[in-house]
């Protein structure tokens, strides 16, 4: 049975994006509910699948490919070394992807891939590794299943009322976790490798690593939407348990 549309609040306007927007065009079926966002030249279709994946992409597009193959090449990657926390480069806020940095990207793609992999993780935001570009990854799948996303410029467009807390770690703060409240859904738009602008509406896990990772390109850690109290308490702790390691 066909689940009732979402309200959707646009994050850079403050406007309400109801169901028949010209954007976003609801299509129910006996399988599912899905999304279709049209772009310029080409349509993408997001099944909003209820099992916390957030509407993977059905058919592998081109992007998906690219993407998968990178995230292969992972294998025979040197991991990057991954900064902890009070890093400063973990407090800056990155600056916008340009067509002369995807050289570099695409070169160091794969040990990113690789350090998250062996972390192990389920998201890697430059700034993580060292570098001042607002780019990130995300892979929820499982070693013999991966499903890889590179976001080039990933920017959060709108986001539900509707709230949810789930418990969250970092690969920057290392065995500490707490319980983050975020939008419950959020609409996504970033480029892919190649420079295509895709656009999803995730929920569940991918909607908490989407909004973790792109946090990271603001500067944010999951500690901030904490209290003080609470975000103190774990800095601390990881302080305590870095000098410890280290001696």
């Amino acid at each position: 049975m066909a689940s009732d549309p979402v309200t959707i609040w646009d994050r850079r306007h403050k406007t309400q994006a109801g169901p028949s927007s010209n954007a976003w065009h609801l299509v129910h079926s006996s399988h599912n509910a899905a999304y279709f966002t049209r772009f310029n030249s080409f349509c993408v279709h997001v099944p909003l699948a209820s099992g916390g994946t957030g509407g993977y992409i059905a058919d592998m597009t081109n992007a998906a490919q690219t993407d998968a193959a990178i995230a292969a090449a992972a294998a025979d990657a040197a991991p990057m070394p991954i900064l902890v926390a009070p890093h400063a480069v973990l407090r800056r806020k990155t600056r916008t992807v340009r067509p002369e940095d995807m050289a570099d990207i695409r070169r160091i793609l794969p040990s990113m891939f690789s350090a998250m992999y062996e972390a192990p993780g389920i998201g890697l935001a430059a700034p993580q590794v060292g570098l001042g570009l607002r780019f990130a990854l995300v892979d929820l799948g499982e070693p013999e299943a991966r499903e890889p996303i590179i976001m080039i410029n990933p920017e959060i467009l709108a986001e539900t009322e509707t709230l949810a807390a789930r418990e969250e770690g970092c690969l920057s703060l290392p065995n500490q976790y707490a319980e983050v409240t975020r939008p419950e859904q959020v609409r996504v738009q970033w480029r892919t490798v190649d420079g295509e602008v895709m656009e999803r509406e995730v929920d569940g896990l991918l909607a908490t690593c989407m909004q973790h990772e792109i946090d990271h390109l603001e500067g944010i850690l999951f500690v901030d939407h904490l209290s003080t109290l609470r975000r103190n308490m774990i800095l601390r702790r990881l302080a305590k348990e870095q000098k410890q390691k280290r001696s």
